[in-house]
């Protein structure tokens, strides 16, 4: 993910309003650097948030693909049993 759409990124910008807010003198700079962190910490909240939904989906699909695997590595488990019991069963009848 490119940095500018990180949370960290995201959270250091606020860290760095809120400084400026505690460190304004006037009180409209103030004003504007407080609502500049709480739009900061809004957008980090929504990249942690993506972040974790591209993880639960990631694992989602791990779980789904292993799940067919298993599934295949059953089915042909069970073909070949079949077959052995074909062959065994060909052979008693000869």
């Amino acid at each position: 993910m490119p940095m500018h759409q990180s949370y960290e990124f995201y959270t250091a910008r606020a860290k760095e309003s809120a400084a400026a807010a505690k460190a304004a003198k006037l009180d409209n700079v103030r004003e504007r650097e407080l609502r500049a962190e709480k739009t900061w910490r809004g957008l980090a909240e929504q990249a942690r948030s993506v972040a974790e939904q591209r993880d639960k989906i990631v694992r989602e699909k791990e779980r789904a693909r292993a799940a067919e695997e298993a599934e295949e590595c059953a089915a042909e488990r069970e073909a070949a049993s079949d077959a052995r019991d074909a062959e065994e069963a060909a052979g008693r009848s000869s």
